[in-house]
């Protein structure tokens, strides 16, 4: 059974197979909470061009088309599966308003200055080469674009870090510390008991 587990849950990381497609079905379900809180303190606008990276399931990209009128929400994943699945359940509006690519946070697929929000739910935890990944995610914010990380607060020394392979517990401190020495301004933390956590910023 622990085995069984563990290879379920490091399919967090990039799903692939039988156990990925079940763990897709568990993210867009699981990370719902999370999401609808962190989108919380955001001010969305009408028409804007946003990206949500690492977009696993697809249902943070149909969260973010209800919140912005006449939006397009572009979403990449380092998993096949997890492209396969966010373009399902957006089919009603994929290529029309919804975009999907298998692609990578550290080499993102945009021109420079594309999108008005980026959002990050539950992934930065396996994003490689971090600081490389926040430039990228600055270069193809438009200036005053915010850019959103939200994750469950996790120790380093937890339990989570050996289940899931390939996994970094980044505290909330530190990832501001990061977004900061990236060049993002008004880097702000929200926190929500047990563990939610936002850290949003903007790019001047």
């Amino acid at each position: 059974m622990a085995n069984l587990m563990k290879s379920f849950f490091s399919q967090c990381a990039r799903p692939k197979g039988f156990l990925g497609n079940l763990m897709l079905r568990f993210m867009n379900f699981g990370h719902a909470p999370l999401t609808n809180w962190g989108l919380g303190f955001i001010d969305f606008q009408d028409k804007w061009t946003m990206l949500d990276i690492g977009c696993g399931g697809g249902a943070t990209l149909k969260r973010l088309l209800k919140r912005s009128k006449d939006a397009k929400v572009y979403g990449i994943d380092i998993s096949e599966n997890s492209v396969v699945k966010a373009k399902q359940v957006n089919s009603k509006v994929l290529d029309k308003q919804v975009f999907v690519t298998q692609g990578s946070a550290e080499k993102l697929p945009y021109e420079d200055e594309k999108f008005d929000l980026i959002t990050a739910v539950e992934t930065v935890y396996f994003w490689p080469n971090i600081s490389n990944c926040f430039k990228e995610v600055k270069r193809v914010l438009k200036h005053g674009g915010q850019f959103a990380i939200m994750i469950e607060v996790i120790d380093k020394d937890s339990v989570w870090t050996d289940v899931v392979k390939g996994m970094t517990a980044y505290p909330p401190e530190q990832l501001k510390q990061m977004l900061e020495d990236s060049g993002f301004v008004k880097v702000e933390i929200q926190r929500k008991k047990p563990s939610y956590a936002l850290i949003s910023c903007v790019k001047e």
